[in-house]
């Protein structure tokens, strides 16, 4: 139900995974909106779990499964979730991913929760760099350093759980400092991430906060409150 409402608000970007059970239900929610395949980005991930990520094999085995289990021509972007235990580890997974990009089922690759090093290992020994790196992010652990050497390595940074984990006083001060754009404190978040040059994939299952999060391209921020919202 969220998904279709997600779905007849805009939303077109749709963030899965392995690890979520649902890539079957979202290539159903996609095929039935009878909105082109062609207006959608659709992310999937394959977990680091050992029986997962132990051969080639098991990677590709599990790879195909999204692909059958989204049923949609391909995917979009496609995600090492979590970093396995050591960067040759992660460096196996990856050659198996860009079998997928060079045979099409796949258009693009990167990673989630990846830090410096191992994104900077996977930079120098792969041969398609990752796109992307989704990561938390959100006031309080912004993370900066690491969104900062991503654009330096045109590695697009992905925020999830940017409204998910603030503390109270942290919230209290957002929740001011909206009050001035007429915008929600998660509004106020939300529009500041994606002026930092990030991509943030909200959760909602409410239509009424579905509504409010993609309701955020209308105001700027300004240089005083940026750098309230950087500092925190």
């Amino acid at each position: 139900k969220e998904l279709f409402s997600a779905i007849e608000l805009g939303y077109r970007l749709i963030d899965t995974a392995i690890m979520y059970r649902n890539e079957a239900v979202i290539g159903k929610a996609v095929k039935e909106s009878n909105i082109d395949r062609s207006e959608f980005f659709i992310t999937s991930k394959i977990p680091a779990d050992k029986e997962i990520t132990e051969t080639d094999e098991t990677v590709k085995y599990h790879v195909e499964q999204s692909l059958k289990e989204l049923d949609l021509e391909y995917i979009d972007l496609y995600l090492i979730h979590f970093p396995l235990e050591t960067n040759e580890g992660n460096l196996r997974v990856w050659r198996v991913l860009e079998t997928f990009v060079e045979s099409g089922k796949i258009k693009s690759i990167g990673v989630s929760n990846f830090n410096e090093e191992q994104l900077s290992y996977l930079i120098e020994h792969a041969k398609i760099k990752p796109v992307l790196n989704q990561f938390q992010s959100y006031p309080g652990k912004h993370q900066q350093s690491l969104i900062d050497f991503c654009k330096t390595n045109d590695i697009i940074p992905e925020a999830y759980q940017s409204l998910a984990k603030l503390d109270p006083e942290t919230k209290d001060v957002l929740v001011e400092l909206a009050k001035q754009y007429n915008k929600t404190w998660s509004q106020i978040i939300l529009n500041y991430q994606i002026n930092e040059g990030l991509v943030v994939i909200p959760k909602s299952h409410s239509k009424n906060h579905q509504l409010e999060n993609i309701n955020v391209f209308d105001f700027k921020l300004t240089k005083k409150d940026i750098n309230i919202i950087k500092n925190m």
